[in-house]
């Protein structure tokens, strides 16, 4: 198994727009920094992971990414987030990946045990293993086994359409849950939550498993 983690990330100062309201530019620079350089970290931890891939139009976050050790690919042309997940995937799977695991860079909580288990999760030639944002309509992790099986369907409601395609497509689908995975740091509210957690030692709310 060789199963590489692709991580998009958008310029580091145009991030996090939608917390304009409550915090400035270079609060949401660092802030955005800061998760980035976290998922990062975690993803370096977990020993079924057989590579990292930053893609990115930003400097920054590939000079980021490879002082970390990590692989990087220049996004070009319009900003579009499947096109460029479409191309990430094909440069590794000319590495020979065998699945690949796109995760969100702003994944505060994510840990090592998150990435494991979704991994475990990938026992069989073609599944897919999806752990939804909090809302139950976004994608923050998305394992693909094999690469390119079902497009990448990010935006509005991705969540409900990756499970459509892999059902259109009669490959499993197996959801992982867990509250690190499942906060994503977007809007004020998510922020709040952000901020709660923190005073916490470690979010003591259950894992859930489940094939859709």
């Amino acid at each position: 198994m060789n199963i590489w983690a692709i991580v998009p990330v958008k310029p580091l100062n145009r991030s996090k727009s939608r917390l304009a309201s409550v915090l400035d530019g270079k609060q949401r620079e660092a802030l955005s920094k800061q998760m980035l350089e976290k998922t990062l970290n975690t993803l370096r931890q977990v020993e079924g992971i057989g590579g990292i891939l930053v893609i990115s139009r930003d400097n920054a976050v590939l000079s980021l990414a490879r002082r970390l050790n990590v692989q990087t690919v220049q996004e070009s042309g319009a900003p579009e987030l499947n096109d460029a997940l479409s191309r990430a995937t094909q440069v590794v799977m000319t590495w020979e990946a065998s699945g690949v695991l796109i995760v969100a860079s702003d994944i505060p909580f994510m840990a090592p045990k998150d990435i494991e288990g979704m991994v475990a999760l990938a026992d069989q030639q073609r599944i897919v293993v999806i752990a939804s944002d909090r809302h139950g309509e976004g994608t923050n992790a998305l394992l693909i086994q094999p690469p390119g099986i079902i497009p990448y369907c990010y935006g509005e409601g991705s969540f409900r359409r990756h499970v459509a395609e892999a059902r259109k497509a009669n490959i499993p689908v197996r959801v992982f849950g867990s509250p690190t995975v499942a906060l994503d740091v977007d809007v004020p509210a998510d922020l709040k939550l952000y901020r709660e957690m923190l005073t916490q030692h470690e979010p003591k709310v259950p894992v859930w498993i489940t094939s859709v």
